[in-house]
């Protein structure tokens, strides 16, 4: 690892977020990390390596920024409050030498809308914001097809939905959305009190591996997704009800799961993510 990159601690945090007037909002999930030790495990679970390109979402104040410029890769920060993306490289200037500044690119857009970014990053790492991680994380894997792993810190519940595999009580449409992109699984959890200010809930790391190949094209996503939403709209119903408005009817849909080799009587719950894709394609 680089030795010229000095990382944030609680100190520094506070007298950056006092600098900037910045007060830790809830509406933008804002949880900052204080703790270096966090920061190293996050890039180490990430597996990042020298000359990677990574993209980070939701910098903030630039604790997990640093850690990957220690790790000597290169980052794509994407910040949507204006003071925190001006600040960053700034910050960056002035914790690490002059090549890691170097390798620093922020851009000041919201994460939901961004279509582009430089340089083709092959990981995600970040510390996603509680209200809106998995939408996030599904746009990015949607529009980014260069990025073939990563880890991200979440809200212990949504890590769990995300990771969760079918018949398990969290297994939802955020963990099929997910797997049509790749295979996830839990990689530990992370303490409250890493975080400025604490935060009410438990936070986890989950870990991705994309497919080396995505199951289908836009369109067979597209259904795929729109079934999956109907699935688990009304979870408790069997399949050939909860589908029965978006294929037709009852009748419609039963026969479609059948030609899916899937139980009319099943229920979304059940299925895995190449169940619902065979769906998509009996409804062709």
């Amino acid at each position: 690892m680089s030795s010229q990159v000095k990382l944030l601690g609680p100190a520094e945090i506070r007298d950056l977020a006092e600098l900037l007037g910045v007060t830790p909002t809830k509406k933008l999930g804002q949880n900052f990390v204080i703790d270096a030790n966090t920061v190293r495990r996050i890039v180490r679970v990430a597996g990042v390596e020298a000359g990677d390109s990574v993209v980070e979402i939701g910098p903030g104040l630039g604790s997990l920024t640093l850690g990957l410029l220690e790790a000597e890769a290169s980052v794509v920060a994407v910040e949507i409050d204006g003071r925190l993306a001006e600040q960053l490289p700034m910050t960056v200037g002035v914790q690490a030498d002059a090549p890691a500044a170097g390798r620093l690119t922020v851009m000041h857009q919201d994460a939901l809308r961004v279509t582009e970014l430089p340089g083709q990053p092959s990981r995600l790492v970040a510390n996603l914001p509680y209200n809106i991680s998995v939408p996030v994380l599904l746009h990015f894997l949607e529009h980014f097809a260069s990025i073939r792993a990563g880890v991200v810190m979440v809200q212990s519940e949504v890590g769990q939905r995300v990771a969760a595999e079918p018949g398990s009580k969290v297994y939802g449409a955020p963990s099929v959305k997910a797997a049509w992109y790749g295979s996830w699984r839990t990689a530990g959890q992370v303490s409250r009190q890493v975080f400025w200010p604490v935060p009410n809930v438990d936070s986890i790391l989950i870990a991705f591996q994309r497919h080396a190949a995505e199951p289908g094209d836009e369109a067979l996503r597209r259904r795929t997704f729109e079934i999956v939403d109907a699935a688990f709209q009304q979870r408790r119903k069997m399949l050939r009800q909860s589908l029965s408005v978006l294929l037709g009817d009852s009748a419609t849909a039963s026969a479609v799961l059948t030609r899916a080799g899937v139980e009319p009587t099943s229920r979304g719950e059940q299925l895995a993510v190449a169940d619902f894709i065979a769906i998509a394609r009996a409804a062709q």
